[in-house]
């Protein structure tokens, strides 16, 4: 049985999408799949069934994943077996929220690798989710805790978001006394549709009843939108606050309280990489808690 064969299965599982995992594999998906066909023929059993939904896991197939990911877990482990310098040596894949890893994180990874120099990033900011369970990132962080799968998790920060305006907004319009008038004002929120976590449904929670005539799932996106004098918009603190032209709106009658969890994938977080950028960016945080 071919290690590398093993490998690829491990992709295409939690990837299932064939063209999703040839693309990360740099290989063409007919020989992908053709390799596939070769470890069921040399174990002797389905691993995968074809479906619409992808190459979605057997019985079989799930038990085969179980223990290449413990081998997996073990190669990784032997890897970083050394101490000092050469143990904080390789790659670390992050997902983060598209607002918290474009702001924030984003801009502190430059004296993360000027001290950490062995250590390469992958820094997947996304309106989305990154599945660290899937393996699609080694650590991941999240708007809620996650309640399954083999993860170590821990609480990063809690953070406030508020109602925003440009100044040219506020004195192109009547001022904003009461959350009633802003009824008569454009709001900026997310796609309905398109929103991948209940935590993002903040007009649920605070503006019951008003719907937003500018939608992005990009909070990157509606940031530049409240910037410009297009609507209102609520945003977290830690975007906000750098930009000096975004002003808070209703203080005291609109606020939002969140939190972001860390979630690492049980078989690498032993690793020494990974515990330095999980520490670090738990530093990070209390460090700068003033700005959440």
């Amino acid at each position: 049985m071919n290690w590398d064969d093993l490998k690829l299965f491990l992709v295409v599982s939690r990837q299932q999408k064939l063209d999703l995992a040839a693309a990360l594999l740099q290989q063409d998906p007919t020989t992908l799949s053709r390799r596939l066909r070769r470890l069921e023929s040399d174990v002797g059993q389905t691993l995968f069934e074809r479906t619409r939904r992808g190459h979605v896991l057997t019985p079989e197939g799930e038990a085969l994943a179980a223990r290449v990911e413990a081998m997996e877990a073990l190669a990784l482990a032997v890897g970083e077996s050394g101490e000092g310098e050469r143990s904080l040596i390789g790659k670390v894949r992050l997902g983060v929220t598209e607002g918290f890893g474009t702001a924030f994180v984003a801009p502190a990874l430059a004296d993360f690798v000027a001290e950490w120099p062995g250590i390469a990033i992958d820094l997947i900011a996304l309106s989305g989710l990154v599945s660290v369970p899937k393996r699609e990132a080694d650590m991941s962080v999240l708007l809620t805790r996650p309640k399954a799968g083999r993860l170590k998790v821990r609480k990063l920060t809690d953070y406030s978001l508020q109602l925003y305006a440009s100044e040219a907004y506020l004195a192109a319009h009547p001022p904003i006394n009461s959350i009633d008038e802003l009824g008569s004002h454009k709001l900026i929120g997310y796609v309905d549709d398109l929103i991948y976590s209940p935590q993002l449904r903040y007009f649920d929670d605070v503006l019951p009843g008003l719907h937003h005539a500018l939608s992005s799932p990009s909070i990157i996106a509606q940031t530049e939108m409240t910037r410009a004098g297009a609507g209102l918009c609520i945003l977290p603190k830690f975007i906000a606050s750098r930009h000096a032209e975004l002003v808070p709106v209703l203080t005291d009658e609109i606020e939002v309280k969140r939190s972001f969890w860390l979630a690492v994938h049980e078989d690498v977080a032993s690793l020494a990489r990974i515990r330095v950028l999980s520490d670090y960016l738990a530093d990070l945080v209390k460090e700068r808690q003033a700005e959440f």
